[in-house]
């Protein structure tokens, strides 16, 4: 295989990883909202680079067109979400001074209530997970809360993978032909036996633990 042939598998990989992460995403709102009886529900992603929060995933009433746009990280109940990291049941979010509004009019829908938990992750928080307007008929309990707690945890980690496929594709885009270089690392040490895999193994850890330090020169 030539070394273009290599960066496009790797590539490829890539792309489909990152589909994989976002179809999970998607499901985890297309569920919540479907065992809460609820009008909407919605994850964002919080863009560290930009400090905003984006929406990944939408399911229901105002989802046309909303995945990919953005707005600052401090703006309504996502912002105090965010900042917080504190879930948040709301039953009139009219009388609330955190709601925003005007934002919620810009989406197309304009709930009455919500739920809104933080996506943490290893002590990070990725972003924030809101389900609008559940059914009347449902009175949320505790076991409604750990029941979303569940949902939260599902797509904080869907985030990560996101994440983490995003900055290879980065990596990828970068290297140019250098990708082929880290795919033919891989297929090597992958054609090892146990015996030669176990140094080579450590050495790449030690590289890694080296790349990820915090040097200060």
């Amino acid at each position: 295989m030539t070394e273009h042939n290599l960066q496009a598998a790797v590539s490829a990989g890539v792309m489909s990883a990152e589909e994989e992460h976002r179809a999970l995403l998607q499901s985890v709102v297309e569920v919540a909202r479907a065992i809460f009886s609820a009008k909407a529900a919605s994850i964002f992603l919080h863009d560290e680079d930009t400090d905003e929060l984006v929406f990944e995933a939408v399911a229901g009433e105002g989802s046309e067109g909303l995945v990919g746009s953005r707005f600052p990280s401090s703006t309504g109940i996502a912002g105090w979400t965010l900042v917080t990291r504190q879930p948040l049941v709301i039953e009139d979010l009219q009388s609330d001074p955190r709601f925003a509004r005007e934002r919620a009019e810009s989406t197309g829908y304009v709930p009455r209530a919500l739920m809104s938990v933080p996506l943490l992750h290893e002590e990070r928080v990725l972003g924030v997970l809101q389900v609008l307007d559940r059914a009347e008929e449902i009175h949320f309990g505790l076991a409604h809360m750990e029941l979303l707690g569940l949902f939260a945890n599902q797509a904080a980690i869907a985030l990560d993978l996101l994440q983490r496929a995003r900055h290879a594709r980065t990596v990828l885009a970068d290297s140019g032909g250098d990708a082929a270089v880290i795919a033919r690392i891989a297929g090597v040490v992958e054609g090892l036996d146990e015996e030669q895999r176990e140094p080579v193994l450590r050495l790449l850890g030690a590289l890694d633990d080296v790349l990820h330090a915090d040097v200060t020169f």
